[in-house]
């Protein structure tokens, strides 16, 4: 008998990553799509993303989840700004309801990509967890959609502190938060000033001796209401599908205008920052110190401060902020270069995050290898030289999910394209040559250092990353897909299941 080599298995779409943005990629494929063979792959053993990798004391949205959350599911709970459990609870919901979980594969980390010209797809190669070590395997797709995001949930940044070993407490990076420490009592040093930071400090400061945040600068941090007074009153006239959809609008707007008012205002929008933040406080020179940036307000994202527990923490003497530089650790605490030690129990890293495309996928067309960073993005989801491939990236200065959605429906669009012509692939082409901007124009520590290695926006539509919702729905979806996207393959007829 002859042996014969075993086709692997292939699918219309594979979706990378089963978070908040994969979960929503699932529902539009399936709704607007059903014909269409799909799965999710997800590396890790759960759904949920970084609702469900990050485990630190008080994690929760920065942004209100009637815009975090999806349009088609209505949020209810009552807090808009909303605990990490009562979000990766929502999305199990949506995937629950909707038989997206029956799609998932867990434990699958796509390690490798190709596309093959001849064939008309990509070939990926999948890691799974084996008992003896990881075990490869072989999937094919004809169109190939990450909503990895673009962290690296491996290894987040964490400096090469001075004198780190000295130190004889605990150090933890939020990332990988010790089930099991206990803070109770405790003197904690939090190391960042970003939107980690202010969530840690006052969840900590409830149970510890006493919490210090240590930032080299000051951040934006803006007091916001948890709950939304306006939405609970639609929410009591208005079915619960048009309350969200009035709810949403409404902070869309709102969420738009601020940010424009900032943009457009910032010694004014600088003023009333600081003024809300004095008025909690009550202490300008405190204020002026530690919580008025040099940068302008949306240089960088905006912290939430959710009912102002952060500046609260720090009224009832649980919580401190030290605006200074590191010297070195010492077996005490933290020595700093002014000279003062802060003592410490336990020390946390919130440093950032490490940016990391797209989950760390580094396709290839026909075995050779795709520069991300020579390559221009399309409509802020596919990408020049990758035939059928896209991305899913969410806005700097809303949620997330505005966006992803956004081009989950595109993805759809896309796919509706390729049926209505007949082509097998298409791939995105500028025609004539673009500037050269970066993919998140955002003044960030943790996007300055990586962003060298991801693709490029252009400086005109449609290669152009608005951070414009409002815009970007009304334009979208209505591009003629003709003009820009250039079919790769000759022309087939479909075979389609169902």
């Amino acid at each position: 008998m002859t042996d014969t080599a075993v086709a692997p298995e292939h699918l219309d779409v594979v979706i990378v990553g089963a978070g908040l943005s994969g979960i929503g990629a699932a529902y539009r494929l399936q709704t607007e799509h059903p014909h269409r063979s799909y799965a999710v792959l997800e590396a890790r053993a759960d759904l949920g993303g970084t609702w469900d990798l990050f485990r630190y004391p008080g994690i929760r949205s920065d942004s209100d989840m009637f815009t975090l959350g999806y349009p088609f599911k209505p949020w209810r709970a009552a807090r808009s700004i909303a605990d990490g459990a009562s979000i990766l609870d929502y999305i199990r919901e949506t995937a629950r309801e909707n038989g997206i979980d029956g799609h998932i594969r867990f434990g699958s980390r796509v390690i490798g990509a190709d596309w093959s010209s001849a064939q008309a797809h990509w070939r990926l190669t999948i890691a799974h967890d084996g008992p003896d070590g990881p075990e490869l395997s072989t999937l094919t797709c004809g169109f190939l959609y990450t909503c990895a995001g673009y962290y690296d949930y491996q290894q987040p940044h964490t400096p090469d502190f001075p004198g780190r070993d000295d130190f004889t407490g605990t150090v933890v990076h939020p990332q990988f938060w010790p089930a099991d420490l206990d803070v109770r009592d405790k003197r904690i040093v939090v190391i960042g000033s970003g939107a980690t930071a202010v969530t840690l400090v006052p969840s900590l400061a409830a149970d510890a001796e006493h919490v210090t945040m240590l930032q080299r600068t000051p951040t934006w941090i803006s007091a916001v209401p948890g709950r939304d007074k306006q939405a609970d009153k639609i929410r009591e006239l208005l079915p619960a599908g048009l309350a969200h959809r009035v709810i949403r609008t409404k902070n869309i707007l709102f969420n738009i205008g601020f940010y424009q008012y900032c943009r457009r205002r910032p010694a004014a929008a600088r003023a009333l920052l600081t003024g809300l933040t004095t008025r909690i406080l009550k202490d300008e020179r405190l204020v002026a110190e530690h919580f008025t940036p040099d940068y302008d307000p949306w240089d960088q994202r905006l912290c939430a401060a959710p009912d102002a527990d952060f500046f609260k923490a720090m009224k009832k003497g649980k919580a401190s902020v030290v605006t200074d530089r590191i010297d070195t650790f010492v077996p005490e605490g933290i020595r700093l270069a002014s000279g003062q030690t802060l003592s410490a129990d336990i020390v946390v890293t919130a440093t950032g995050l490490r940016l990391l495309a797209f989950g760390g996928i580094a396709p290839s067309v026909d075995g050779a290898p795709v520069d991300l960073a020579e390559q221009f993005v399309w409509q802020g989801a596919m990408l020049t030289g990758l035939p059928n491939f896209a991305i899913c990236v969410g806005y700097t200065n809303a949620s997330w999910t505005l966006r992803a959605d956004l081009t989950s429906r595109l993805v759809c669009k896309v796919l509706s394209h390729l049926d209505r012509t007949g082509c097998a692939a298409v791939v995105p082409e500028p025609g004539t040559a673009l500037k050269e901007r970066p993919l998140l124009d955002l003044n960030a520590g943790y996007i300055l250092r990586s962003i060298a290695a991801f693709p490029r926006q252009g400086d005109r539509h449609p290669w152009r990353v608005r951070q414009n919702y409002l815009l970007d729905a009304l334009i979208t979806l209505r591009t003629d897909l003709g003009k820009t996207l250039r079919p790769v393959h000759r022309v087939r007829e479909f075979t389609r299941n169902g």
